[in-house]
């Protein structure tokens, strides 16, 4: 994603394209609608395809328009969700600590995920939430959880939907992370151009 124009305005709003990945009933959707509501929906129906929220911040003074894309977690969709990957700029990756195959299989989202996203670095923004910590029946520590995050070097939210904690939080860091992220293509581009841009008239070859 290469803006328009030669300069970067911090005024100016730049528009990001988030998307949340997971197994299915992790709470993608009530994690969504907790941060761009501020409400907690229980009886969700599973997501079918893909569906859209935006919400307006500011990240280090420059105003953002985040397009959050909450994705189905059924097997059966996946080569559709992956559709969606297309353009990203930011992924959230979620697990129910609840439920330990929900993060056993993040490796696969993960791997899927950057496969499809091309061309893009292994250190692609992306942030992991665990999901549910309000509920008793743990079966994902959080030890082991930080362990597996701490190895990709991917930043670790214990969060809840329902109780509404860490979720701003676990937006606002993957936001910022793709802000910076984009600066960075931003600036490598304007270098690019600077470079294709000839300072001098071309010298007359002598033969």
């Amino acid at each position: 994603l290469i803006p328009q124009g030669l300069s970067m305005d911090a005024s100016k709003k730049v528009d990001l394209k988030i998307i949340i990945i997971g197994a299915l009933g992790v709470g993608k959707t009530s994690l969504l609608h907790q941060y761009v509501h501020k409400r907690f929906y229980e009886d969700y129906r599973t997501t079918l395809g893909a569906s859209i929220l935006t919400k307006v911040l500011a990240v280090d003074n420059t105003p953002l328009k985040l397009q959050i894309w909450d994705t189905g977690g059924q097997e059966r969709f996946r080569s559709m969700v992956s559709t969606f990957y297309k353009g990203s700029d930011g992924c959230m990756l979620a697990f129910d600590v609840t439920d330990r195959e929900s993060f056993e299989s993040l490796d696969n989202w993960r791997d899927d995920f950057l496969e499809k996203v091309i061309p893009r670095e292994q250190d692609f923004p992306m942030v992991v939430l665990g999901n549910k910590i309000d509920i008793c029946d743990r079966q994902v520590p959080k030890e082991m959880a930080s362990a597996w995050c701490k190895e990709k070097d991917i930043p670790y939210f214990e969060v809840s939907a329902k109780n509404n904690i860490n979720v701003a939080e676990a937006f606002e860091t993957l936001a910022k992370q793709a802000l910076t992220t984009y600066k960075g293509i931003f600036e490598s581009y304007l270098t690019d151009s600077i470079k294709l841009t000839p300072n001098d008239k071309p010298k007359k070859s002598c033969c």
